[in-house]
């Protein structure tokens, strides 16, 4: 599933006000949905099939028809994650160092990308030391020194 379309879908879910998101399962997605669990936009991630988000059916389902499930997350009827947004589009690629992505978690400006406001998470896209893609929160690639694409952002 491309970004854009994981990013819409689940903007979409949280305003008609559904509690189970079903995304496409792949590894990006995975990333992503777990990165919104650990810091609180979900309440819980599951595997499952196209049909139904028990964890049993996903092993029994195609490959094709794999799905991982998000439970989105309610405050007072209104929902925790009031949207999600892609930074880097496929027209136009948003790479920055440690230091761009220092500077836009502390409230500025780089790469013309808008600041972060309190309460809102990035996504950003880099490498180990393998050389294999590993997705972490812009605070933790901050820390780790590390730089990247910056793909989605969720307030």
């Amino acid at each position: 599933m491309l970004p854009h379309i994981f990013c819409s879908t689940l903007t979409n879910a949280a305003k008609a006000r559904h509690s189970l998101v079903p995304v496409m399962y792949n590894a990006e997605n995975l990333a992503i949905l777990s990165l919104l669990l650990r810091h609180g936009f979900l309440l819980s991630v599951s595997r499952g099939s196209k049909d139904s988000s028990e964890p049993t059916s996903f092993l029994a389902s195609s490959e094709q028809d794999r799905r991982v499930w998000a439970q989105l997350k309610y405050r007072d009827d209104v929902s925790v994650l009031q949207g999600i947004e892609l930074i880097s589009k496929p027209s136009r690629k948003v790479f920055c160092n440690s230091h761009d992505l220092f500077l836009l978690s502390t409230g500025r400006r780089a790469k013309y990308v808008s600041p972060m406001a309190i309460g809102e998470i990035a996504v950003v896209q880099t490498k180990d030391t393998n050389g294999k893609k590993m997705w972490m929160e812009i605070r933790d690639a901050v820390m780790a020194r590390k730089g990247g694409e910056l793909l989605v952002r969720a307030r």
